[in-house]
């Protein structure tokens, strides 16, 4: 079976973990938004996606990799019915 090129997602308890070939990025849940209609059933802050796990945190995230991992949690998240946000 083929491989996908993007990133692969996988929901934990508590945290988004991203597949992507050999490197895997992990995002812990931020603090709920205030004030929102619909609250999210996780909450990502853009500015701690910073660089990979260990062993690649050498390997800074850039801009077009960072859309790609919002995407592919946005579909993922749909898939499931859940809500996530961006912030």
């Amino acid at each position: 079976m083929a491989r996908r090129a993007g990133p692969q997602i996988i929901l934990t308890e508590g945290a988004v973990r991203v597949l992507w070939g050999e490197r895997v990025l992990t995002i812990r849940s931020a603090p709920a938004l205030q004030d929102v209609e619909e609250p999210a059933d996780f909450v990502i802050d853009m500015d701690q996606i910073l660089s990979f796990d260990p062993p690649h945190e050498g390997e800074e995230i850039s801009v077009e990799q960072l859309q790609a991992i919002a995407q592919a949690i946005e579909a993922e998240f749909d898939r499931l019915g859940l809500v996530v946000a961006f912030e």
